[in-house]
């Protein structure tokens, strides 16, 4: 026999899938998870008097498209439970893909303690899977937004409170990445600069849980979309020290002009695209050797 609540989220699915959830089960689930303070594996184990009607309540909001992240406060990146909500960028795992090729590329260093910048860090969710994951790195995550900047240091502080990190080593910085000036106390010494800038098109259709609740600085770039992604390019360039690296994100049918931004002729060198978990062009790494125009 399935309890109250399994057969509530057999009806919650019902009703998400004709709302147009992409993942109706999943969301009916995690909403459920977190309304009664279990595991999703748990479900089954919440007896029938403590069923919590907020369920429903939730899974009204999530049939109007709120994100899922909103609703429960939360967002999984690779090994983060980050906290989300109004204001800020809710993080995708397109951009766990892009932050484990930084991961990986900051291990093979032969740096005591490589320099990390992140631009338009959002949740700090970039910032501080590097700091987790790289642990001799030091991580400065940029953001202009004040009210995503506040999730950020909101994150950064419960790491840091849960001795999770060492205090000091992922550092928020209010600044505009698309500033001539932004951290330029680092000119010329960064290892890595790692991004994932708004690269959507003006007046492309998006899904309601983007258009309507993430915030517009972090989506819209410009008439083609690659106006922060210029602005990154003279950034990075500014930043990077001779044989640094760059990682940048951009849309799935963005990797063949993206790929252009970093030409040869600007002085990068080994530009390449890279595939996500679905096989689409999703990130541009490259080098910067330090020698203009060569």
């Amino acid at each position: 026999m399935m309890s109250l609540l399994l057969d509530e989220i057999a009806l919650a699915v019902s009703r998400l899938a004709e709302a147009g959830v992409e993942s109706p089960r999943t969301d009916a689930e995690l909403i459920a998870a977190a309304v009664h303070n279990v595991r999703r594996t748990e479900l089954h184990t919440v007896a029938d008097a403590c069923f919590d009607a907020r369920f429903w309540v939730d899974i009204a909001r999530r049939e109007a498209r709120e994100p899922l992240q909103h609703i429960t406060g939360r967002a999984a990146f690779r090994y983060l439970d980050l906290e989300v909500g109004p204001g800020v960028f809710v993080p995708r795992p397109e951009t766990e893909v892009m932050t484990g090729w930084a991961i990986e590329r900051l291990r093979e260093m032969d740096v005591d303690a490589p320099v990390v910048v992140d631009l338009g860090t959002g949740s700090g969710a970039i910032s501080l899977s590097i700091a987790q994951e790289v642990p001799r790195a030091r991580v400065h995550a940029v953001e202009a937004d004040p009210l995503a900047r506040a999730w950020a240091e909101r994150n950064v502080s419960r790491y840091v409170e849960a001795a999770t990190y060492t205090a000091g080593r992922v550092m928020v910085h209010a600044g505009d990445f698309c500033s001539a000036t932004v951290l330029p106390e680092l000119d010329g010494t960064v290892d890595l600069v790692v991004t994932n800038p708004p690269y959507i098109p003006v007046g492309a259709v998006v899904p309601p849980e983007v258009g309507e609740y993430d915030p517009p600085a972090a989506l819209w770039g410009g008439a083609d979309g690659l106006d922060a992604i210029r602005a990154v390019e003279r950034t990075a360039r500014r930043l990077l020290r001779p044989g640094g690296l760059l990682a940048v994100e951009h849309g799935a049918v963005q990797g063949a002009v993206v790929y252009w931004v970093f030409a040869e002729e600007l002085g990068w060198r080994d530009t390449r695209n890279n595939k996500d978990l679905a096989g689409r062009d999703r990130f541009v790494t490259t080098t910067w050797p330090g020698t203009e125009g060569l």
